[in-house]
């Protein structure tokens, strides 16, 4: 119990360093394939190397970043043409783990599933206002760790996890895409998730299996609306020919 003699703990270097290059990769601010200097890392934050690396490891470990022979570092890349493979894998987990869910949480898991939902729908009201993803991709996150951690199954929960982590950049530009919908609601986003909790309380298998291939399909089919998108279809252009 923490009194106000109790000296709060200071944030590391490392840890300020690791939580700022995550969010910049995350938000593509840092795009696939950048590569990240430690010289010039430690220079922009006024650190020595020491924690630097240490920040680069941690977001190795996540997946985030990749650690070449040659010593260098670099934002891992989004590789395209293992995106089927990659959206058949996370269907399929998804319906594993919320299956589960539906047959094996307690009571008190169901809570922090429906906490978890709560979150992320206040984080999409804050996101659609402001056009800001990060609070919605780890409230996102947060709310399937949440039904994993509740299908009982450490194997299934650490698959689904990696496949999270790997498809939160993808899902950054998934809401882009989603923001320019006109009228777009923060209800209309969580109806999913309300779909997918309110079958796992209800301990229907079926139901949240059901929910969660349509929530994993529905992503699909909008992040491939994303890549087949088209902004300059209305663009009118006028030629001028020589007489």
């Amino acid at each position: 119990m923490k009194t106000k003699d109790t000296p709060v703990p200071k944030e590391t270097g490392a840890v300020r360093v690791y939580g700022v290059l995550r969010d910049e990769i995350l938000t593509m601010k840092l795009a696939p394939g950048s590569a990240l200097d430690e010289v010039s890392l430690a220079e922009r934050f006024t650190l020595s190397r020491s924690p630097i690396r240490e920040a680069l490891v941690r977001l190795s470990a996540d997946g985030l970043v990749t650690m070449l022979p040659n010593r260098s570092t670099a934002v891992a890349p989004m590789n395209l043409s293992q995106l089927p493979e990659f959206l058949d894998a996370l269907d399929l987990i998804q319906r594993v783990v919320t299956r589960l869910a539906a047959r094996h949480r307690t009571t008190e898991q169901m809570s922090a599933i429906r906490k978890a939902q709560l979150a992320y729908e206040k984080a999409i009201k804050s996101c659609v206002k402001t056009g800001q993803s990060q609070a919605m991709i780890e409230k996102n996150y947060e709310y399937h760790i949440t039904i994993a951690t509740a299908s009982h199954n450490v194997y299934f929960a650490d698959l689904y996890r990696r496949l999270l982590e790997e498809g939160r950049r993808m899902l950054h530009l998934h809401f882009k895409f989603q923001t320019l919908q006109e009228n777009l609601t923060a209800e209309e986003i969580n109806d999913d998730h309300t779909l997918i909790s309110d079958a796992i309380e209800a301990q229907d298998e079926e139901l949240a299996e059901k929910y969660a291939h349509m929530h994993a399909a529905q992503f699909r089919g909008r992040f491939m609306q994303f890549l087949n998108r088209n902004l300059t279809s209305e663009v009118q252009l006028s030629y001028q020919t020589s007489s």
